[in-house]
């Protein structure tokens, strides 16, 4: 794994090809398919989001099946396909033959009869993953972030051009996108309601989250692969894999992703090993376009208040982007806003079958590198420029993986990793 001594050159070092990565998608043309055409999906990541993935998906439309299912470690797996056969869903379809276990059971789910794919492992396989559902040109869901590092998400957005150019749909899981209260406050927003977006905050503020001591017989891979939340090169560290979502509405209401990141953060409360060596919280002011600041916060601290919110302040008023507005144009949301995890499934495969599809690969691609920049800026305790960290070839992917032996890197210090 990279060190972090080398983490500021690093992003200084960026590859130019990488300077266009966020030009606009390409046009493509798709083929329309019957409405009622069957469609049928693979699960590649069996843990507990990639399960609730599949059922959402069941549930988001008629003749739609689950048929092949890929996880790393076989427990995880079979947990998942007894949840799924307990539902008593008629789409439930899964063979013993179409059931894949290692870290190459995504490519071996692949070779299937499948016309979608479902992407829920840990994030710093999701580059990965996505390329090689798109080569065998697969609708895909992705779950958030879509990438841990710079080089990991400029493959996701090449491949994501690829998935334009295909007609394939592409839809995320910063499911906020497609909730119904966030929606309708987000477009008065839009048109003006609070006037001009001057300031902006979110958060991410909880408790603690789950562990797993290392068991006997456990490899060093397995171990992290198992406690992937505190690990960069599994999940990015708790700013990029959680606290992705606030910061994905907040590019969505001022339609634009920073230009800069000044932050601090720390290992203040989960110290212990266990923890591998991610921080517990991080404060980060970034600033967009325009001089637009939006002040950024989140926190995985045991024994803490939780508190997960977004705000924006305009010219004319402020707004809660999920459910209120205050100025000149006030107004409340009211009714049901139903569930975003299955309206997220919905969308997609009508945009399937509609012949129109979705592509959200850009959207959550920005919103991705917007926390992996709050976190570099943390962790280096330096101001850091938006093309300077899309640029960076700072690899947090390990060579050569495989289930064995892998060191935990030190914890970052900032003011030494730069």
């Amino acid at each position: 794994m990279t060190p972090r001594v080398s983490r500021r050159s690093l992003l200084r070092a960026g590859s130019a090809a990488a300077a266009g990565a966020l030009a606009p998608r390409l046009a493509f043309s798709f083929v329309r398919p019957p409405q009622d055409r069957r469609l049928r999906f693979g699960l590649i990541g069996c843990g507990g989001r990639g399960t609730g993935a599949a059922e959402d998906c069941l549930n988001a439309a008629p003749n739609v099946e689950v048929v092949a299912l890929a996880d790393a470690f076989k427990d995880r797996l079979a947990g998942c396909r007894e949840h799924l056969l307990s539902l008593n869903h008629p789409g439930f379809k899964v063979a013993d033959e179409r059931c894949f276990v290692g870290l190459d059971s995504y490519r071996r789910l692949l070779e299937c009869d499948l016309d979608l794919v479902l992407l829920a492992s840990p994030p710093g396989f999701r580059p990965a993953h996505f390329e090689a559902a798109i080569a065998s040109a697969r609708h895909v869901f992705m779950e958030k972030p879509v990438a841990v590092d710079p080089p990991g998400l400029r493959r996701v957005l090449a491949a994501g051009e690829k998935a334009g150019e295909k007609g394939l749909a592409v839809v995320a899981g910063t499911q906020r996108r497609h909730e119904k209260k966030y929606v309708e406050t987000i477009r008065r927003i839009h048109e003006g309601a609070i006037g001009r977006i001057v300031a902006g905050r979110c958060f991410w503020n909880q408790g603690g989250l789950w562990s797993h001591e290392k068991r006997p017989g456990w490899t060093d891979v397995e171990w992290q692969m198992r406690n992937w939340l505190y690990f960069t090169w599994l999940s990015g560290d708790h700013i990029v894999e959680q606290h992705v979502h606030n910061l994905d509405v907040m590019n969505w209401v001022l339609r634009a992703h920073p230009v800069s990141a000044v932050a601090v953060g720390g290992r203040q409360v989960r110290t212990e090993p266990r923890f591998g060596h991610i921080y517990d919280h991080f404060c980060v002011d970034y600033e967009y376009p325009g001089g637009v600041h939006v002040t950024s916060m989140c926190r995985q601290q045991p024994g803490t208040d939780g508190w997960v919110a977004e705000a924006v302040v305009g010219t004319e008023g402020r707004a809660d982007p999920s459910a209120w507005i205050e100025g000149k144009d006030p107004w409340k949301f009211q009714g049901e806003p139903g569930s975003p995890y299955v309206q997220e499934h919905t969308d997609w495969l009508a945009s399937i079958r509609a012949g129109a599809p979705l592509n959200e690969t850009r959207a959550v691609a920005e919103s991705t590198l917007t926390a992996i920049l709050g976190r570099e800026a943390a962790y280096t305790g330096k101001k850091i420029g938006w093309e300077e960290v899309l640029n960076s070839p700072l690899d947090l992917t390990p060579p050569g993986l495989a289930f064995g032996p892998l060191a935990v890197p030190p914890v970052a210090r900032p003011g030494k990793a730069s």
